[in-house]
């Protein structure tokens, strides 16, 4: 891009992961989540980098190169630092997708009997959830103020509103699928994170951002999906 069409625009797709373990960050927790206190509006993008496990290290890398260029050289580019994206058409997998995955395990005991399954930690971590049309949304926000995203990063999830611990997940699947799931648990993943929510006030202003599909309307529509996958 820098030599061959340096007016292009550069989206790079970053993760919250580039804040690692956040052990500096005070904890509590409740019945059913953790929570952070001290940001009870989710976190922003003064939030210390530290980059932790491969995934982490590989995203960050890039993550941070992409601002360097803009620094150095006035490439146009924008980093996305995202938290939890599901959407219909998401085939999820235990590493990938954690919203679609839990839908499909608890679709598969609901509807087929399936025996119970694993979840890792306590299930109190909490994400953001930001439903697919959003994202793209966000996306295409970017590239119309480019003049104002260009060399920025930008937390993006669905905001404090749009949160889910996995029991709270588990919950609302219970009641949209009148049912009781049976789980095991693992021990906690090495530099999970116990909270991450995205503040997105920067986006909002910017990019002239915000999500706006729910979290129970995603959820349903994730449901659906799924479903005609066990069909």
């Amino acid at each position: 891009v820098r030599r061959h069409q340096p007016e292009a625009i550069v989206l790079f797709s970053s993760t919250n992961k580039v804040y690692g373990s956040m052990d500096s960050v005070v904890i509590e927790e409740n019945k059913s989540r953790y929570f952070a206190p001290d940001f009870p509006s989710g976190f922003d993008e003064s939030l210390p980098l530290s980059f932790e496990s491969p995934y982490g290290c590989s995203k960050g890398a890039i993550d941070q190169y992409m601002l360097d260029y803009h620094r150095i050289f006035g490439i146009r580019t924008v980093v996305f630092r995202h938290s939890s994206i599901y959407g219909t058409r998401q085939f999820s997998t235990f590493d990938q997708g954690w919203i679609g995955w839990f839908v499909q395990n608890a679709l598969s005991q609901a509807l087929k009997g399936a025996p119970a399954f694993t979840i890792s930690g306590n299930g109190k971590q909490v994400r953001d959830l930001l439903c697919a049309p959003d994202l793209v949304s966000c996306y295409f926000c970017a590239v119309k103020n480019i003049d104002l995203a260009a060399g920025h990063a930008f937390n993006i999830g669905g905001g404090i509103e749009n949160s889910f611990s996995l029991l709270e997940l588990i919950g609302f699947l219970e009641e949209e699928l009148k049912c009781s799931l049976a789980y095991d648990q693992l021990p906690a993943r090495q530099s999970d994170q116990k909270v991450f929510v995205a503040d997105t006030t920067k986006a909002a202003r910017l990019l002239n951002w915000s999500p706006q599909i729910s979290r129970e309307v995603g959820v349903r529509g994730m449901i659906d999906w799924v479903k005609t996958l066990l069909v």
